[in-house]
């Protein structure tokens, strides 16, 4: 049985254990794949993470500036965990002053807000992921209430790993994706939706 905080554990540790040259190598695979593979100029507004160090999450910096350079016309949103456990979402430039939140995420200052209703694709971070899309984060359900103000966004994870067969412990305020991108290659598990 495949249960999500064992895969929590058996993923953070990986992660760990992982040389700052092969997340560099398998984040710039990740970028790569995701251009190639999906319609990204029909992109309006894409909500995208920004990579938390201390955990080794994959590094969305290199995605982010080709965003920036290949697609000027398309808005990009990042995170801000709230107080109260709520994410709002900021728009990102490359002027855009950051500081670490405490949790040690990069946040924008004082950028301004971007609503759910305006993203076209969510960029999803995850720890673990399973052939039926289901995915599994660090378990505190921020995305999972964020996607569902969201219905109408493309939702896609980004993995440094390929998927598990199947994760058993799922519950219906789980939110599945609809593809997710490895260094390996793309999974899809929804339709398709316009611009993908």
């Amino acid at each position: 049985m495949v249960l999500k905080a064992d895969l929590r554990r058996l993923m953070l540790a990986r992660r760990r254990a992982l040389p700052p040259a092969a997340l560099a190598a398998r984040s710039a695979q990740v970028a790569a794949r995701l251009f190639s593979s999906f319609e990204v100029a029909a992109w309006r507004a894409v909500h995208v993470f920004l990579p938390l160090q201390r955990r080794q999450e994959l590094d969305t910096w290199p995605l982010i500036r080709q965003l920036w350079a290949q697609q000027p016309g398309t808005r990009v949103a990042v995170p801000v965990v709230e107080a109260d456990g709520t994410l709002t979402h900021r728009l990102l430039t490359p002027d855009t002053p950051l500081v670490e939140s405490a949790w040690g995420i990069p946040e924008p200052m004082a950028a301004p807000r971007m609503e759910p209703a305006e993203l076209d694709v969510v960029l999803l971070p995850l720890l673990a992921f399973d052939e039926q899309g289901q995915r599994v984060g660090y378990g505190k359900g921020f995305y999972d209430r964020f996607l569902l103000e969201c219905p109408q966004a493309r939702r896609i994870g980004l993995s440094l790993e390929p998927p598990v067969p199947r994760i058993d412990d799922v519950w219906p305020g789980d939110v599945p994706l609809h593809a997710c991108v490895t260094p390996e290659r793309v999974w899809h598990f929804g339709p398709p939706a316009g611009g993908q």
